[in-house]
């Protein structure tokens, strides 16, 4: 007979499933709508507070399996765990909702360059996607490879921002003077796709944990 537990956990393994799908998708789309220059904004609010909600189903659901059955080793892994992953992808969902905030407030940036986040949005939809086929297939070894690509992530935004407080240095300085929402728009997106490459770090980190039963030697 199956155990209740192990259908409990099924049910956040789950919704866990659901949460990754559903946060993927809404970063994809507020980058692309940012690309494009139209709004999705409406659409992604909706996504964001869905992936909420669902964080706190898993966070309710997990403390009654805890308090009910007393779970340990592998099982109690997996349970804390997910916690701390559905929190993850609640956040992509509510970053996702903050860059078409950003494109809402500036108005029109279509004649901005927006090289600099497309370049960090490549890395950060594979860091995503890396992160939910580690969940799938319990990789351990993913983290680590996640965390390097955080590096690389972290350099572009350092070398933006140290390009948009100098901006004598760039070529198309007059860019900023033309129209200083070029620069702040940018700094602000990406900063959050920064976020979204911590948190997708931090879902490799759960991943190890789950798999292994020791932290992410990054972590």
């Amino acid at each position: 007979m199956t155990r209740l537990l192990d259908l409990g956990m099924d049910r956040i393994r789950n919704i866990i499933m659901d949460m990754a799908k559903l946060s993927e998708h809404s970063v994809e789309i507020a980058i692309d709508s940012y690309s494009k220059g139209i709004s999705s904004k409406k659409q992604i609010f909706e996504w964001s507070e869905q992936l909420r909600v669902l964080q706190d189903e898993v966070g309710d659901l997990a403390i009654e399996l805890i308090a009910r059955y007393q779970p340990v080793a592998t099982d109690l892994r997996f349970i804390r765990s997910c916690m701390e992953i559905s929190y993850g992808f609640s956040r992509f969902g509510r970053y996702a909702y903050d860059i078409m905030d950003v494109l809402e407030t500036m108005g029109s940036i279509a004649d901005c360059d927006k090289s600099a986040v497309m370049e960090m949005a490549g890395t950060v939809k594979e860091m995503i996607h890396m992160s939910v086929q580690a969940l799938q297939s319990k990789d351990k070894d993913a983290a680590e490879k996640l965390y390097e690509m955080d590096n690389t992530v972290d350099a572009l935004y350092r070398k933006y921002l140290r390009e948009a407080i100098t901006p004598s240095t760039k070529k198309d300085a007059s860019e900023m003077v033309k129209d200083p929402r070029c620069y702040v728009s940018s700094l602000l997106i990406l900063r959050y796709l920064e976020r979204i490459s911590d948190h997708a770090c931090y879902i490799g980190d759960s991943v190890h944990y789950i798999a292994t039963g020791v932290s992410s030697p990054r972590r």
